[in-house]
This record gives structure tokens, C-alpha cells and sequence, in this order.
């Protein structure tokens, strides 16, 4: 299995707890890929398998391990245990 090397962010334009999200993970240094699910179909997909095939955003996945509507606090406890690699990054 390959190594983690960002957490995985899956938004859509105009979310405000998207923004809030993505501004609080950039403080807290942690590597992050962005699909937005409004033009990525496969993104889309991905968020509906984990949300009762609804669109909610955001998602995030740290490996196989998904989060909707995460708190920062919820994320970099996934980190440590999933990825705790990205910590240090």
C-alpha cells in the first residue's frame, strides 16, 4: 500500500465551511489535495459513496478513512492515527 501524502478535500464553490476548513488546514500545515465536486465527476462519486449518496461537502479522506463536515481537531486526530507520516510535513 502506498504511503498518505495529503489528506483529501472534496468541496464545492461558495461553501462557507468549506473556506473555513481549507483556511484552518492551511495554518495547520498539513498536506492537502483539492477536488472540487462540481467539476470532478469522479470527486462527486466518491463523496456520495460516503455520504448516503449525498453531495455534503466537505469531505475529507486521510487514506481510506472519511470525515464529513470534519472538525480541524477530528482531522489531525485521523492524521495521527492513519497518517501520522503528514505531521511532519
Amino acid at each position: 500500500m502506498d504511503p498518505i501524502s495529503a489528506i483529501d478535500l472534496y468541496w464545492r464553490p461558495g461553501c462557507p465551511f468549506c473556506m473555513d476548513l481549507t483556511g484552518r488546514l492551511s495554518r495547520a500545515g498539513l498536506p492537502v489535495r483539492e477536488f472540487n465536486i462540481w467539476e470532478d465527476e469522479e470527486a462527486a462519486a466518491r463523496v456520495r459513496a460516503v455520504a448516503d449518496g449525498n453531495e455534503i461537502v466537505p469531505t475529507v479522506f486521510v487514506g481510506g478513512h472519511s470525515m464529513i463536515n470534519p472538525s480541524l481537531e477530528q482531522i489531525e486526530a485521523a492524521v495521527r492515527e492513519h497518517a501520522p507520516q503528514l505531521l511532519a510535513s
